[in-house]
């Protein structure tokens, strides 16, 4: 293969990433093939060493997804990480989305849920007060149990938080692990 359609190949990996980045990275691997021909070694014998560009780039949108959930850890960058793992492990596909996809639908589920319990919550809080009761009860303790089931859900919710960047760091862990 030679240098051309190795770059050509790298970059139709890399599509869809920022331009910046695709650029530094195209950078990096003309640097290696510039530093190969001064070294005397034909482009063929270098795209070789180099190994097979579309698992290069796949490898290099899996580092990108790491760096971006290491600098800011939101939603849309731990999506990208999932995504260049997955990328990756197209082999372990099979065995990989078993797990993930219950464990990402059970960790949707918790958050609705929690959600749920914080508007039910919110509801005890103002319409418990002026709720017709055959049993007596004190208004003021409707109230502070309505704010506690807020309380509980916020709790929960942020449990969940911390369970959910742990799976996320495992499923990267695991990436890592395949490159």
């Amino acid at each position: 293969m030679t240098r051309n359609e190795f770059i050509r190949r790298l970059k139709s990996g890399l599509g869809g990433m920022p331009a910046a980045e695709q650029a530094e990275m195209i950078a990096d691997y003309e640097a290696y093939f510039d530093a190969g021909a001064a070294e005397g070694r034909s482009e063929i014998e270098i795209a070789e060493a180099l190994g097979n560009p579309g698992r290069l780039a796949r490898e290099l949108r899996l580092e990108a997804g790491i760096k971006q959930w290491r600098e800011d850890r939101s939603p849309s960058s731990a999506w990208t990480a999932v995504i260049g793992i997955l990328g990756l492990a197209t082999i372990d596909i099979l065995i990989l989305l078993p797990i993930i996809l219950p464990v990402i639908g059970v960790i949707v589920a918790l958050y609705v849920a929690c959600v749920a319990v914080f508007f039910a919550g919110g509801v005890v809080m103002v319409a418990g007060p002026f709720a017709q009761m055959d049993v007596a009860v004190n208004g003021f303790a409707v109230l502070l149990g309505g704010l506690g089931i807020m309380g509980l859900a916020t709790a929960a919710g942020s449990i969940l938080t911390i369970v959910t960047i742990g799976f996320v760091n495992v499923i990267i862990w695991f990436g890592r692990l395949h490159y």
